[in-house]
């Protein structure tokens, strides 16, 4: 169950995100405000494997590895421009539905390419998301 205490850090973390971006960027272009949030997120994150004294463990990372861990920090990239446009042009109560329909995405995903299980329960959440999100944004 250790899963889920993280897992509700990140989701308090991310409604913070939002709140503290939207108001962060008033008057700052999106882009330079993705970069500064980028740059504290690579010191914060840095900070931790040095805290952590793991750093020593890259030597062993697999170009597998390596190559996932940079196309994911590509499509973070994409996705951090993208959320901070978009909470800067648009409501965050708004914004915010549709950038965390990425977990009905995700599950698809997860069970086209990493053959995670689907099931009725499955169809039926990503159904209950899917309408939740529209009737939140239109």
């Amino acid at each position: 169950m250790e899963w889920l205490f993280f897992a509700i850090g990140s989701a308090v973390f991310a409604a913070l995100t939002s709140i503290l971006a939207k108001i962060g960027i008033a008057g700052v272009d999106s882009n330079l405000a993705t970069a500064i949030r980028t740059c504290v997120v690579l010191a914060m994150a840095w900070g931790m494997v040095f805290i952590t004294h793991t750093g020593k463990g890259i030597a062993s990372i697999s170009s597998k590895s390596w190559v996932f861990l940079i196309t994911s920090g590509l499509a973070t990239g994409a996705s951090w421009l993208c959320y901070y446009r978009a909470l800067q042009v648009g409501q965050a109560s708004k914004v915010v539905p549709v950038d965390k329909m990425s977990t009905v995405i995700t599950i698809i995903l997860a069970f086209i390419f990493l053959h995670e299980d689907f099931s009725f329960k499955s169809l039926i959440g990503i159904i209950l998301l899917t309408a939740g999100t529209l009737v939140m944004v239109l």
